[in-house]
């Protein structure tokens, strides 16, 4: 299998940063689309478990109504698409079963022999109350956002991740409560506007020496 090169991958993430203007005229390619949602598809989690929903909001008149939710953030409304990653608030013992039946279906082997399997994450959900089962779920969501930004970067396409915005409301506005789900954090993708000052702004990070230990 072709090997995406190194000197390839270290200049998109060069290239990406978190996009303040996105140019409303340009949409992302249907196949590039597809691409990404299959990434998160894609995405790893602890004990394969996925515990998250990504809503792709393509309503243009919601998400004008999720700025003001937004901290009147425009990238909402003006990008190509919108993402909603969110977490369940229901997460148990049937979801373990969900996920082992699924197994057992796609890898064709007996559902009982996934039986140790079960008990193992069912046991480990067991020690959390649903607030702390929501926390835990939270962490496999942002493996995912990781995931579809440096994918989108590798395709040339710009995202930015947004915690900058009011859970209850999107909850509400979205129904997602009803869905036995809670809204941990967006993101938007598209293309940069031109106008876009930060597009020019050198990167700020730690020099390597700084941030990394070899043991």
């Amino acid at each position: 299998m072709p090997v995406f090169p190194a000197r390839d991958l270290l200049a998109q993430l060069e290239w990406r940063y978190a996009v303040k203007e996105f140019d409303p005229r340009q949409r992302i390619p249907a196949d590039s689309w597809d691409a990404l949602e299959q990434c998160l598809v894609l995405a790893p989690s602890s004990f394969g478990l996925q515990p998250w929903r990504f809503l792709v909001l393509t309503d243009p008149g919601q998400r004008a109504e999720l700025v003001e939710h937004s901290w009147g953030q425009r990238q909402v409304a003006d990008c190509s698409h919108f993402v909603v990653f969110a977490a369940p608030t229901n997460l148990g013992p049937e979801s373990v079963d969900t996920l082992a039946d699924h197994t057992a279906k796609v890898r064709s082997v007996p559902s009982a022999s996934l039986d140790d399997f079960r008990e193992l994450v069912k046991d480990f959900l067991d020690a959390f109350d649903p607030e702390t089962r929501v926390a835990w779920a939270t962490r496999q969501i942002y493996l995912a956002l990781g995931q579809f930004i440096t994918s989108a970067a590798v395709l040339g396409i710009d995202t930015c991740p947004m915690e900058g915005f009011s859970p209850p409301d999107y909850d509400r506005l979205l129904g997602l409560t009803e869905q036995n789900l809670t809204a941990v954090v967006c993101c938007a993708a598209g293309y940069r506007k031109d106008s876009d000052k930060y597009a020019a702004l050198p990167k700020v990070r730690f020099p390597r020496e700084q941030v990394m230990r070899r043991l």
